[in-house]
């Protein structure tokens, strides 16, 4: 029986046979927890494929998309290039258990593209990236403490989930049960873009701190910009004190700049982390830096890290398909489309008299209800949840689909054009109203 041929009661029962079954196997019936849609109330969507801007549910409904699978799938979904890839890569086999050709292609192109990252290594995901940096930051200096910044996250170790953005701002977590006490007492959480407070942590904390860890672009609280000189001061006020500075790129590499956030506004790091793009929807993340840092690492170096998944054929074939794909002309079409979806939504916010904040960098957007833009967490999270949620469902009961947290980011893709953004105001423009 396809999709065309089953009654709307077929349907329902078996979308309510598969939550039920991934309830009796998932803890909240998801792999992550933003997937649940707490934060926006109904049903948790179960989807079954995507193509382009598109993705489709078990029961073949379509919906223009801006999840993008959290951020990966600039270039949309399915892209010929990248299946290609991985099914030419899956035909010699997948983990080798040894260094292969598509591993050095991929570091090679990234090098190319972002030069602080002299040396690197890949992992299976992000978090084990910033991980491993963290680790190399401590080994490197010899010091415990971390500087991290409200509503920040960077992945879910121990250490960085104090005030980590996203997934815990959608929840109203402060942190995590089963983070030691002993952990947590190694960060320093300070407000983002507030230069004032990352000085007098450094005068506080003097000849403690090893690195500050920083997503350059913050976009787990919603898509906030820094503001002039404020990563600029990071590394100045890292350096001056002979810690280190780290750029958590995961969401930015690649998607706001040909060369990251750090290519867009200047700021050099000593090391980065990346996922998301480099893998172009396979499971990935790599972290690296200046060559004398990397050298510490293991077998070089006495810092230790490993992973038997780390640099997979599948994920090095997609990212390289990717990567390949992101020209000068993609970013501009990307920068374009961007445009005219900020501009199409705050005219469509006007026009029904609501009152709205849009906050863009490069193919990242995000709304918040609230008067002006936020410039950090605290800020971020004074937004109306509820009115985001009534425009979530409202938008979702158009076809389009936002990401269910008013704190993360729209990804725009490739794969979004003039028709996808036309219908996307459109319906916002309902939804508004509604």
């Amino acid at each position: 029986m396809t999709a065309a041929t089953r009654s709307p009661q077929a349907d329902l029962r078996r979308r309510a046979d598969l939550r039920r079954r991934a309830e009796d196997l998932f803890p909240g019936g998801v792999n992550s927890p933003v997937r649940a849609f707490r934060a926006v109330g109904g049903e948790p969507a179960i989807l079954a494929s995507g193509s382009g801007a598109r993705v489709r549910d078990v029961d073949g409904r379509e919906y223009l998309d801006y999840i993008g699978g959290w951020g990966p799938a600039i270039l949309g979904h399915g892209h010929p290039a990248v299946v290609d890839a991985i099914r030419n890569a899956a035909l010699d086999g997948f983990a080798l258990g040894a260094t292969g050709p598509l591993e050095i292609e991929l570091a090679e192109l990234i090098r190319a593209r972002m030069p602080s990252m002299e040396r690197l290594r890949f992992t299976s995901s992000g978090t084990e990236a910033v991980m491993s940096a963290i680790r190399l930051a401590r080994g490197a200096t010899g010091r415990d403490l971390i500087v991290k910044f409200g509503g920040g996250y960077h992945g879910h170790s121990d250490g960085l989930l104090t005030d980590a953005g996203s997934g815990l701002a959608t929840y109203g977590i402060p942190g995590s049960a089963g983070v030691p006490a002993a952990a947590a007492a190694t960060t320093v959480v300070l407000p983002y873009n507030d230069r004032a407070a990352a000085r007098f942590a450094f005068e506080a904390h003097a000849g403690r701190i090893a690195a500050v860890i920083v997503e350059p672009v913050a976009a787990n609280v919603g898509v906030i910009a820094p503001v002039p000189g404020f990563l600029e001061d990071l590394r100045e006020l890292a350096h001056a004190d002979g810690a280190l500075l780290i750029f958590d790129e995961v969401i930015t590499g690649f998607r706001v700049a040909p060369g990251g956030a750090q290519a867009r506004f200047g700021v050099r790091p000593d090391l980065t982390t990346l996922g998301k793009i480099i893998g172009g929807g396979m499971p990935i993340g790599a972290y690296g830096g200046r060559a004398d840092l990397m050298a510490l690492i293991a077998p070089s170096g006495p810092v230790y890290q490993a992973g038997t998944l780390s640099g997979h054929a599948l994920s090095m074939a997609a990212g390289i398909a990717t990567l390949d794909a992101l020209d000068m002309d993609a970013y501009d079409t990307l920068e374009d489309v961007s445009a005219r979806l900020e501009a199409g939504l705050a005219d469509a916010a006007a026009s029904a008299g609501r009152t709205v904040a849009i906050a863009r960098v490069g193919s990242l957007l995000t709304v918040s209800f609230r008067e002006r833009a936020p410039i950090n967490g605290e800020e971020a999270l004074t937004s109306d949840r509820d009115a985001f949620a009534r425009f979530f469902r409202a938008m979702l009961a158009e076809n389009v689909l936002l990401p269910p947290s008013p704190f993360e980011a729209w990804f725009v893709s490739l794969a979004h054009g003039d028709i996808e953004i036309e219908e996307t105001v459109a319906a916002a423009r309902r939804a508004f109203a509604a």
